[in-house]
Protein backbone atom coordinates (compact mmCIF):
# COMPACT_ATOMS: atom_id res chain seq x y z
CA UNK A 1 0.00 0.00 0.00
CA UNK A 2 1.00 3.47 -0.75
CA UNK A 3 -0.39 6.73 0.54
CA UNK A 4 0.92 10.61 -0.41
CA UNK A 5 2.97 12.12 2.91
CA UNK A 6 -0.27 14.24 3.65
CA UNK A 7 -2.77 10.93 3.52
CA UNK A 8 -0.78 9.96 6.37
CA UNK A 9 0.18 12.22 8.54
CA UNK A 10 -3.75 12.94 8.49
CA UNK A 11 -4.83 9.37 8.93
CA UNK A 12 -2.40 9.36 12.15
CA UNK A 13 -3.38 12.44 13.33
CA UNK A 14 -7.20 11.43 13.39
CA UNK A 15 -6.37 8.27 15.13
CA UNK A 16 -4.78 9.52 17.65
CA UNK A 17 -7.08 12.12 18.32
CA UNK A 18 -9.74 9.04 18.83
CA UNK A 19 -7.33 7.41 21.06
CA UNK A 20 -7.69 10.63 23.26
CA UNK A 21 -5.11 13.49 22.24
CA UNK A 22 -5.91 16.91 21.64
CA UNK A 23 -4.88 18.05 17.87
CA UNK A 24 -2.37 19.89 18.72
CA UNK A 25 -0.68 16.96 20.22
CA UNK A 26 -1.68 14.73 17.95
CA UNK A 27 -0.10 16.46 14.71
CA UNK A 28 2.88 16.74 16.34
CA UNK A 29 3.23 13.43 17.09
CA UNK A 30 1.95 12.28 13.83
CA UNK A 31 4.66 14.83 11.81
CA UNK A 32 7.49 12.94 13.80
CA UNK A 33 6.07 9.84 12.80
CA UNK A 34 5.63 10.92 8.61
CA UNK A 35 8.79 12.23 9.12
CA UNK A 36 10.18 8.67 10.33
CA UNK A 37 7.96 6.61 7.43
CA UNK A 38 8.79 9.75 4.69
CA UNK A 39 12.14 8.97 5.45
CA UNK A 40 12.09 4.64 5.10
CA UNK A 41 12.36 4.42 8.50
CA UNK A 42 9.62 2.07 9.05
CA UNK A 43 10.56 1.27 12.48
CA UNK A 44 9.47 4.55 13.93
CA UNK A 45 6.91 5.46 11.89
CA UNK A 46 3.11 4.43 11.64
CA UNK A 47 3.59 0.80 12.54
CA UNK A 48 3.88 2.85 16.23
CA UNK A 49 0.42 4.38 16.02
CA UNK A 50 -1.26 1.44 17.39
CA UNK A 51 0.73 1.10 20.13
CA UNK A 52 0.42 5.25 21.04
CA UNK A 53 -3.29 4.81 20.61
CA UNK A 54 -3.80 2.27 23.00
CA UNK A 55 -1.45 3.46 25.69
CA UNK A 56 -3.13 7.02 25.60
CA UNK A 57 -6.66 4.93 25.78
CA UNK A 58 -5.56 3.58 28.87
CA UNK A 59 -3.65 6.86 30.61
CA UNK A 60 -0.31 5.89 30.26
CA UNK A 61 -0.24 9.05 28.25
CA UNK A 62 -1.27 12.20 29.30
CA UNK A 63 -3.73 13.38 27.03
CA UNK A 64 -3.65 17.08 28.55
CA UNK A 65 -0.38 17.35 30.02
CA UNK A 66 0.69 20.25 31.90
CA UNK A 67 4.74 21.13 31.09
CA UNK A 68 6.48 23.07 33.46
CA UNK A 69 9.82 24.90 31.64
CA UNK A 70 12.64 25.59 33.89
CA UNK A 71 15.79 27.71 33.29
CA UNK A 72 18.19 26.34 35.85
CA UNK A 73 21.49 28.74 34.69
CA UNK A 74 22.50 30.84 31.86
CA UNK A 75 22.55 27.83 29.03
CA UNK A 76 20.69 25.08 30.93
CA UNK A 77 17.05 23.96 31.68
CA UNK A 78 14.45 21.15 32.40
CA UNK A 79 11.28 20.35 30.87
CA UNK A 80 9.24 18.48 32.68
CA UNK A 81 6.44 16.69 30.37
CA UNK A 82 4.13 15.69 33.05
CA UNK A 83 4.11 11.90 30.96
CA UNK A 84 2.80 13.61 28.20
CA UNK A 85 3.13 12.30 24.39
CA UNK A 86 7.32 12.73 24.06
CA UNK A 87 6.96 13.65 20.13
CA UNK A 88 5.41 16.91 21.58
CA UNK A 89 8.12 17.58 24.85
CA UNK A 90 11.09 16.68 22.66
CA UNK A 91 9.74 19.40 20.10
CA UNK A 92 9.18 21.94 22.51
CA UNK A 93 12.65 21.48 24.45
CA UNK A 94 14.74 21.40 20.92
CA UNK A 95 12.66 24.43 20.54
CA UNK A 96 13.56 26.22 23.63
CA UNK A 97 17.17 25.08 23.30
CA UNK A 98 17.56 26.70 20.01
CA UNK A 99 16.32 29.45 21.56
CA UNK A 100 18.85 29.37 24.58
CA UNK A 101 22.07 28.58 22.50
CA UNK A 102 20.66 31.53 19.82
CA UNK A 103 21.39 33.91 23.07
CA UNK A 104 24.11 32.34 24.62
CA UNK A 105 25.73 30.17 22.22
CA UNK A 106 25.17 26.78 23.99
CA UNK A 107 22.28 24.59 25.50
CA UNK A 108 21.75 21.85 27.28
CA UNK A 109 18.30 21.17 27.81
CA UNK A 110 17.02 17.62 29.52
CA UNK A 111 13.15 16.52 29.00
CA UNK A 112 12.08 15.00 32.30
CA UNK A 113 8.83 12.51 32.73
CA UNK A 114 8.29 11.66 29.33
CA UNK A 115 6.76 8.87 27.34
CA UNK A 116 8.74 7.44 23.92
CA UNK A 117 9.73 10.34 21.56
CA UNK A 118 10.02 8.41 18.08
CA UNK A 119 12.85 9.33 15.77
CA UNK A 120 15.45 11.72 17.52
CA UNK A 121 16.73 12.89 14.12
CA UNK A 122 13.80 14.62 14.05
CA UNK A 123 14.47 17.19 16.56
CA UNK A 124 18.43 17.47 15.56
CA UNK A 125 16.68 18.87 12.30
CA UNK A 126 14.70 21.39 14.00
CA UNK A 127 17.85 22.78 15.09
CA UNK A 128 19.74 22.02 11.60
CA UNK A 129 17.51 24.47 9.94
CA UNK A 130 17.91 27.29 12.25
CA UNK A 131 21.72 26.84 11.36
CA UNK A 132 22.67 25.12 14.82
CA UNK A 133 24.28 21.99 15.38
CA UNK A 134 22.47 19.26 17.75
CA UNK A 135 23.07 16.49 19.65
CA UNK A 136 20.02 14.46 21.10
CA UNK A 137 20.14 11.16 23.37
CA UNK A 138 16.89 9.36 25.19
CA UNK A 139 16.67 6.31 27.19
CA UNK A 140 14.87 3.06 26.71
CA UNK A 141 13.40 0.01 28.66
CA UNK A 142 16.05 -2.74 29.01
CA UNK A 143 16.40 -5.08 25.82
CA UNK A 144 20.10 -4.79 25.24
CA UNK A 145 22.50 -7.62 26.88
CA UNK A 146 25.75 -5.82 28.03
CA UNK A 147 29.06 -6.73 26.12
CA UNK A 148 29.52 -10.14 28.13
CA UNK A 149 26.33 -10.77 29.77
CA UNK A 150 23.48 -12.77 29.11
CA UNK A 151 20.40 -10.56 30.49
CA UNK A 152 19.01 -7.51 29.42
CA UNK A 153 20.52 -4.31 31.05
CA UNK A 154 20.12 -1.08 29.46
CA UNK A 155 17.92 0.17 26.28
CA UNK A 156 18.79 0.93 22.49
CA UNK A 157 19.56 4.28 24.12
CA UNK A 158 19.86 6.50 20.36
CA UNK A 159 22.16 8.94 19.36
CA UNK A 160 21.22 11.96 17.00
CA UNK A 161 23.28 14.38 15.49
CA UNK A 162 22.62 17.25 12.55
CA UNK A 163 24.76 19.89 11.44
CA UNK A 164 23.41 22.43 8.41
CA UNK A 165 25.70 23.11 5.40
CA UNK A 166 25.23 26.08 2.96
CA UNK A 167 23.06 24.73 0.26
CA UNK A 168 19.70 22.19 0.97
CA UNK A 169 21.79 19.22 2.34
CA UNK A 170 21.48 18.86 6.35
CA UNK A 171 24.31 16.15 8.04
CA UNK A 172 21.81 13.99 9.90
CA UNK A 173 23.14 10.92 11.80
CA UNK A 174 20.50 8.78 14.21
CA UNK A 175 21.52 5.67 15.45
CA UNK A 176 20.64 2.72 18.21
CA UNK A 177 23.86 2.04 20.09
CA UNK A 178 22.54 -1.32 19.16
CA UNK A 179 23.46 -3.03 16.21
CA UNK A 180 20.09 -2.56 15.55
CA UNK A 181 16.41 -0.98 16.52
CA UNK A 182 14.01 -2.56 18.28
CA UNK A 183 11.34 -1.12 16.01
CA UNK A 184 13.76 -2.68 12.88
CA UNK A 185 13.04 -6.01 14.40
CA UNK A 186 9.15 -4.83 15.33
CA UNK A 187 8.92 -3.53 11.19
CA UNK A 188 10.41 -7.34 10.47
CA UNK A 189 7.62 -8.80 12.59
CA UNK A 190 4.54 -6.85 10.75
CA UNK A 191 6.54 -8.15 7.54
CA UNK A 192 6.71 -11.91 8.67
CA UNK A 193 10.30 -11.46 7.80
CA UNK A 194 13.68 -12.60 9.18
CA UNK A 195 16.03 -10.55 10.51
CA UNK A 196 20.13 -10.85 10.52
CA UNK A 197 22.20 -13.30 13.07
CA UNK A 198 23.95 -10.04 13.99
CA UNK A 199 20.60 -8.26 14.96
CA UNK A 200 19.75 -9.99 18.61
CA UNK A 201 20.19 -13.29 20.60
CA UNK A 202 17.16 -15.60 22.00
CA UNK A 203 16.80 -16.75 25.53
CA UNK A 204 19.90 -19.21 25.50
CA UNK A 205 21.97 -16.24 24.22
CA UNK A 206 22.51 -17.37 20.72
CA UNK A 207 22.45 -16.00 17.70
CA UNK A 208 19.45 -15.86 16.07
CA UNK A 209 17.16 -14.88 12.47
CA UNK A 210 13.87 -15.38 13.76
CA UNK A 211 12.30 -12.14 14.58
CA UNK A 212 9.66 -13.40 17.20
CA UNK A 213 11.96 -15.26 18.96
CA UNK A 214 14.25 -12.48 19.71
CA UNK A 215 14.73 -12.51 23.65
CA UNK A 216 17.27 -9.02 23.42
CA UNK A 217 19.45 -7.47 21.48
CA UNK A 218 23.16 -6.54 21.09
CA UNK A 219 25.13 -3.89 21.37
CA UNK A 220 26.58 -2.15 18.46
CA UNK A 221 30.87 -3.29 18.16
CA UNK A 222 30.28 -4.87 21.09
CA UNK A 223 32.22 -3.32 23.78
CA UNK A 224 32.20 0.05 22.19
CA UNK A 225 28.45 0.19 21.99
CA UNK A 226 27.79 -0.90 25.23
CA UNK A 227 30.15 2.20 26.35
CA UNK A 228 28.52 4.33 24.25
CA UNK A 229 24.48 3.18 25.39
CA UNK A 230 25.99 3.17 29.19
CA UNK A 231 26.62 7.42 28.61
CA UNK A 232 23.54 7.60 27.00
CA UNK A 233 21.85 6.16 30.26
CA UNK A 234 23.68 8.51 32.25
CA UNK A 235 22.99 11.49 30.10
CA UNK A 236 19.39 11.01 29.58
CA UNK A 237 18.79 9.08 32.83
CA UNK A 238 20.87 9.60 36.04
CA UNK A 239 21.76 13.23 35.14
CA UNK A 240 17.90 14.04 35.41
CA UNK A 241 17.17 12.28 38.68
CA UNK A 242 15.69 9.96 36.69
CA UNK A 243 15.60 5.73 36.53
CA UNK A 244 18.62 3.96 34.99
CA UNK A 245 19.32 1.03 33.11
CA UNK A 246 17.45 -2.23 34.20
CA UNK A 247 15.21 0.29 36.57
CA UNK A 248 13.78 2.10 33.64
CA UNK A 249 10.14 1.16 32.78
CA UNK A 250 8.50 -1.42 30.29
CA UNK A 251 7.52 0.27 26.79
CA UNK A 252 4.37 -2.33 26.79
CA UNK A 253 3.96 -4.06 30.50
CA UNK A 254 1.65 -2.05 32.27
CA UNK A 255 -0.32 0.60 29.85
CA UNK A 256 -1.94 2.56 32.56
CA UNK A 257 1.12 3.86 33.74
CA UNK A 258 3.33 6.85 32.89
CA UNK A 259 7.17 6.02 32.33
CA UNK A 260 9.32 8.40 33.26
CA UNK A 261 11.25 8.75 30.46
CA UNK A 262 14.11 11.01 29.73
CA UNK A 263 15.93 12.67 26.91
CA UNK A 264 18.35 15.46 26.62
CA UNK A 265 18.99 18.41 23.97
CA UNK A 266 22.78 19.95 23.43
CA UNK A 267 23.13 22.93 21.07
CA UNK A 268 25.93 24.53 19.98
CA UNK A 269 25.87 28.06 18.19
CA UNK A 270 28.25 28.27 15.41
CA UNK A 271 28.40 32.24 15.31
CA UNK A 272 30.07 31.97 18.89
CA UNK A 273 32.90 29.76 17.54
CA UNK A 274 33.23 30.95 14.29
CA UNK A 275 31.98 32.46 11.07
CA UNK A 276 28.62 30.66 10.71
CA UNK A 277 29.07 30.90 6.65
CA UNK A 278 32.39 29.67 6.57
CA UNK A 279 31.40 26.79 8.72
CA UNK A 280 28.56 25.92 6.86
CA UNK A 281 30.81 25.90 3.37
CA UNK A 282 33.11 24.30 4.48
CA UNK A 283 30.69 21.53 5.58
CA UNK A 284 29.70 21.00 2.34
CA UNK A 285 33.13 21.14 0.37
CA UNK A 286 33.75 18.30 2.66
CA UNK A 287 30.49 16.48 1.65
CA UNK A 288 31.60 16.88 -1.90
CA UNK A 289 34.79 15.84 -1.06
CA UNK A 290 33.22 12.94 -0.01
CA UNK A 291 31.67 12.43 -3.25
CA UNK A 292 34.56 12.64 -5.47
CA UNK A 293 35.55 9.34 -3.35
CA UNK A 294 35.97 6.03 -5.60
CA UNK A 295 33.14 4.15 -4.64
CA UNK A 296 34.61 0.50 -3.07
CA UNK A 297 33.27 -2.70 -4.86
CA UNK A 298 29.44 -2.98 -4.45
CA UNK A 299 29.04 0.72 -4.11
CA UNK A 300 28.17 3.37 -6.49
CA UNK A 301 28.97 6.47 -4.23
CA UNK A 302 29.84 7.66 -0.72
CA UNK A 303 27.08 8.72 0.82
CA UNK A 304 27.12 11.31 3.34
CA UNK A 305 24.67 10.65 7.06
CA UNK A 306 21.14 11.39 6.42
CA UNK A 307 21.53 11.28 2.18
CA UNK A 308 19.90 8.16 1.94
CA UNK A 309 16.55 8.71 3.88
CA UNK A 310 16.39 12.19 1.54
CA UNK A 311 17.20 10.02 -1.35
CA UNK A 312 14.28 7.73 0.20
CA UNK A 313 12.02 10.76 0.33
CA UNK A 314 12.23 12.37 -2.87
CA UNK A 315 11.38 8.71 -4.41
CA UNK A 316 8.28 8.45 -1.98
CA UNK A 317 7.04 12.06 -2.81
CA UNK A 318 6.65 10.76 -6.80
CA UNK A 319 5.23 7.19 -5.79
CA UNK A 320 3.82 7.66 -2.20
CA UNK A 321 4.95 6.61 0.65
CA UNK A 322 5.21 2.68 1.20
CA UNK A 323 2.75 1.33 4.30
CA UNK A 324 2.34 -2.68 5.49
CA UNK A 325 -1.31 -3.37 4.26
CA UNK A 326 -2.57 -4.68 7.89
CA UNK A 327 -1.35 -1.24 9.30
CA UNK A 328 -2.69 0.82 6.65
CA UNK A 329 -6.29 -0.93 7.37
CA UNK A 330 -5.61 -0.48 10.88
CA UNK A 331 -5.41 3.46 10.97
CA UNK A 332 -8.35 3.59 8.66
CA UNK A 333 -10.38 1.44 10.96
CA UNK A 334 -12.55 3.04 14.50
CA UNK A 335 -10.31 -0.05 16.34
CA UNK A 336 -8.16 1.26 19.16
CA UNK A 337 -7.21 -3.17 19.93
CA UNK A 338 -7.74 -2.21 23.90
CA UNK A 339 -5.75 -5.14 25.88
CA UNK A 340 -3.82 -5.30 22.60
CA UNK A 341 -0.41 -4.73 24.13
CA UNK A 342 -1.75 -4.27 27.60
CA UNK A 343 0.11 -6.68 30.44
CA UNK A 344 2.49 -7.81 27.64
CA UNK A 345 6.57 -8.02 27.98
CA UNK A 346 8.81 -5.81 25.80
CA UNK A 347 8.74 -8.21 23.10
CA UNK A 348 4.85 -7.91 22.58
CA UNK A 349 3.52 -7.88 18.92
Amino acid sequence: MRVSKEELFNLMKDKLQKAGLKEEAAADISDVLTFADHRGIHSHGAVRVEYYAERIAKGGITSDPEYKFEKTGPSTAILDGDNGPGHQVAKQGMEHAIEIARDNGVSVVGMTNISHSGALGYFVEQAAKEDMVAISVCQSDPMVVPFGGTEPYFGTNPIAFSAPTNDERIITFDMATTVQAWGKVLDARSKGNDIPDTWAVNDKGEPTTNSRDVHALVPVAGPKGYGLMMMVDILSGSLLGLPHGVHVSSMYKDLTAGRQLGQLHIVINPAYFTDVNQFKRQLSTMLDELKEQTPAPGFTEVNYPGERGKMRADKYDEEGIEIVDEIYDYLVSDDIHFDRYHGKNRFAE
